[in-house]
C-alpha cells in the first residue's frame, strides 16, 4: 500500500513539474510577425566577375568549372567579396563586404546555392551577418535565410530577399537585397 501512495506522489509531482514548464516554455515562446520585423534595410550587392585580365575591378572568380552534366554551369563554383551598398552606385561608399561562395546546382535551370557573411565595418555597424540558401533565379523575388550574426547583429535570425536590380551577362550583376531581421538582440 505504501509503494501504491509513493507512486501516485511521484507521479502528481512528475505531472505538476511537467505542467509547470510546458506553461513557462509557452509563456516565453516568441511571435513573429512577417509585417514588423525588428530591423529592416535595403542594400545592393555588386558582383564583378574575373575574365581573366581585370584584377584590379573583380570581385569575384570562378574556382571550379561546371561538370558537363546539362546546360546550365552545374557544378560551378565562385568565390566573391563583393561590396555592398546602400544604392545602386557601384562607386558609392561601401557599407559592407559579401564574403562567401555560390555555385550552380541544377542541372535543368539556372539555380544556385549561396552561403556568405555580410562583413560590416563602418560607423553605422560592426558584425557579421550570415546568409545561406537557394537563388532560383528565374522568380523575380527569392528568399535566402539569415542563420545568425555577430556584434550588432548578435544572433540576428531573419530573410534577405534577393531581386535582380541589373545583369550584363557573365560579367557584372547587382542584386537588391531586402533585409529584414525578426530576431534582435
Amino acid at each position: 500500500m505504501r509503494n501504491l501512495v509513493a507512486h501516485k506522489s511521484c507521479f502528481l509531482v512528475l505531472f505538476l513539474l511537467l505542467l509547470f514548464t510546458s506553461q513557462f516554455s509557452s509563456a516565453t515562446k516568441k511571435t513573429f510577425n512577417r509585417d514588423q520585423p525588428c530591423k529592416r534595410f535595403v542594400l545592393y550587392f555588386h558582383d564583378i566577375l574575373f575574365g581573366g585580365n581585370d584584377v584590379a575591378n573583380a570581385t569575384s572568380a570562378a574556382v571550379a568549372n561546371e561538370t558537363g552534366l546539362g546546360n546550365f554551369k552545374f557544378g560551378k563554383l565562385f568565390v566573391f567579396d563583393d561590396p555592398m551598398t546602400k544604392d545602386k552606385n557601384y562607386l558609392s561608399p561601401a557599407v559592407a563586404r559579401a564574403q562567401g561562395f555560390y555555385f550552380y546546382d541544377m542541372k535543368n535551370d539556372y539555380n544556385a546555392w549561396f552561403a556568405y557573411s555580410l562583413v560590416f565595418n563602418s560607423t553605422e555597424h560592426k558584425g557579421t551577418l550570415n546568409i545561406m540558401g537557394a537563388d532560383i533565379m528565374a522568380a523575380q523575388t527569392r528568399d535566402l535565410s539569415i542563420v545568425g550574426g555577430t556584434g550588432d547583429f548578435f544572433m540576428a535570425r531573419g530573410i534577405a530577399t534577393f531581386e535582380t536590380d541589373l545583369f550584363q551577362g557573365a560579367k557584372y550583376f547587382r542584386i537588391k537585397m531586402d533585409i529584414k531581421l525578426y530576431e534582435c538582440y
